[in-house]
């Protein structure tokens, strides 16, 4: 088992968006189990989808009563609402037990040093507006097993990011907020390649839909 549920980056330029979100999971309904929300001990709910390699072990291993700290993929379908993707849990002193095992009572072993709501996100920096706190990150995703390649996606953040950062590859580390994602620290990679002879450009731009983002 790995020492964190969100693994090291292993390419300077690799892209990604992942965080760990502490809630419990409530389903639609009976025939909608993989679609509900996420429930924080604030008591925000959060749309939420389960991937389908989640739902045995859901189903098998976990108290579905009790908040955990779940692996997700962060998507912002529509503005102000932060839409999650299950794709993993975090609960070492659960799952590390085998069948012959009692699973560990030390909760500790389940704690990050970032805390709980931490994201990391890396892409392209295609919009910001520091004066708003407004910043846009596109995410490119790795092709599929089976040879299909998704379509990049955008992810709305809040935060001051300074403008000279444009059409700059950077890392970011996040932290949600209610329904937000908040900037907290800033690393600029590289600047993107430009594309058919056209720099980066000296103002903030802002997409033509900042609301859609690919299906997963």
């Amino acid at each position: 088992m790995r020492d964190h549920p969100i693994p090291a980056v292993t390419e300077p330029l690799q892209y990604r968006a992942i965080g760990v979100v502490r809630g419990m999971f409530r389903p639609e309904s009976e025939d909608q189990s993989t679609r509900g929300h996420l429930v924080d001990a604030d008591g925000q709910k959060l749309d939420a989808v389960v991937l389908g390699r989640m739902l045995t072990l859901m189903r098998r291993h976990l108290d579905m009563s009790k908040p955990h700290l779940w692996v997700v993929y962060p998507r912002c379908r529509e503005a102000g609402q932060l839409h999650l993707q299950i794709a993993g849990i975090w609960e070492p002193s659960t799952l590390s037990a085998s069948d012959e095992e009692t699973a560990s009572t030390d909760a500790s072993m389940d704690e990050l040093p970032e805390g709980d709501d931490y994201f990391s996100i890396r892409g392209e920096l295609i919009y910001t507006k520091p004066e708003a706190s407004e910043v846009v990150i596109k995410v490119r995703q790795q092709p599929r097993a089976d040879g299909f390649r998704p379509l990049p996606f955008k992810l709305q953040l809040s935060g001051d990011v300074e403008l000279a950062h444009l059409r700059h590859f950077v890392s970011l580390d996040v932290r949600r907020q209610g329904q937000m994602l908040q900037v907290q620290a800033t690393e600029v990679i590289a600047p993107m390649p430009t594309r058919g002879g056209k720099g980066r450009g000296g103002a903030s731009r802002r997409p033509a839909d900042r609301s859609r983002s690919a299906r997963s």
